[in-house]
């Protein structure tokens, strides 16, 4: 369930100052336009996390939006509203060679400045409940690291990690900055100009911009390469949503920021939730799929909600 990255924790301070000149451009860029923080709502999420002991958090890509990392869905301002691009699917990537080549020079340009992303205020207040002992685990449907960043330890990314490289053939992980490496030793003469970066880290480029672009196998056998992320069509593990759902059953209380939870593989712990009549709070612009299962939903962007909540 852990990185295979050892990330160093950033302390508060550095963290925070090294967003601070970028949160309000992302907050522009990528951020859905959301009213004043309800005061009733904010109560009664405080109060659900002052009574848990055991807190579940589930996050999306609305916490990290404020990282300056674009989102699909978001009104207005998601990739889906701003273009009619659409994420590489997992049966493409396996089938496809050509597809496989799009994808790889798409994210190697796209790499240095996905890579470079700080958490924000979001990240290291959860780093902080799990220092207090508040929360109990935490899982995640990023794919950015940003948590891993902040230095959170009790903690699942339910769809993987961009950080991280799997081998279809062996199974083998290595590091993607590594891979970073071998691409360039690959492709020393080839150059383009980017457009924007998409939510998973690539850029917008045209076929015929990465028809001469080269893709390193697998050292150990020989394999293809993929990012240990789940691509859309593809199922999470199920080792793994197997022991978010224990995790799940030794929590009192849900909390879920910034995701719409469009997606099942992070829906369905709200159903379980909901069977085992756990508290749920949502923290999220506009509206999920399970907002009918909340005890409260507050619209509101997750920086001004989370580091606002005091823990008991």
């Amino acid at each position: 369930m852990q990185m295979l990255l050892s990330w160093r924790s950033l302390p508060p301070s550095v963290a925070l100052g090294r967003q601070a000149s970028t949160i309000q451009s992302a907050v522009q860029r990528f951020v859905p336009a959301s009213g004043s923080v309800d005061s009733s709502a904010m109560e009664q999420v405080q109060a659900i996390v002052s009574q848990s002991s055991r807190l579940f958090v589930i996050s999306g890509a609305g916490l990290s939006t404020e990282s300056g990392i674009p989102d699909y869905r978001s009104e207005g301002v998601g990739l889906y509203a701003r273009t009619d691009r659409r994420p590489m699917q997992h049966s493409e990537f396996v089938r496809s060679a050509k597809a496989r080549q799009r994808y790889w020079a798409r994210n190697y340009v796209g790499w240095p400045q996905f890579s470079s992303h700080f958490p924000n205020s979001s990240h290291v207040a959860l780093k902080y409940w799990e220092d207090k002992g508040k929360l109990h685990w935490l899982v995640t449907q990023n794919v950015d690291a940003l948590h891993s960043k902040a230095g959170s330890q009790r903690l699942t990314e339910l769809h993987g990690c961009s950080h991280r490289v799997v081998c279809l053939g062996c199974g083998s992980l290595s590091r993607r900055a590594e891979l970073q490496k071998r691409f360039a030793a690959l492709n020393p003469a080839w150059a383009v100009s980017a457009g924007a970066v998409a939510p998973d880290g690539d850029v917008f480029l045209e076929d015929e911009q990465v028809m001469n672009f080269r893709v390193p196998a697998c050292d150990g056998c020989g394999g293809i390469l993929k990012p240990e992320v789940t691509f859309f069509g593809d199922v999470v593990n199920r080792d793994t949503v197997q022991f978010v759902h224990t995790k799940l059953a030794e929590s009192d209380a849900v909390l879920v920021t910034g995701s719409s939870l469009q997606v099942y593989s992070g829906y369905r712990f709200l159903l379980a939730a909901s069977e085992r009549k756990l508290p749920i709070a949502i923290v999220n612009i506009g509206p999920t799929r399970a907002d009918h299962l909340a005890d409260v939903r507050l619209s509101a962007r997750c920086g001004e909600v989370l580091p606002a909540i005091q823990l008991c």
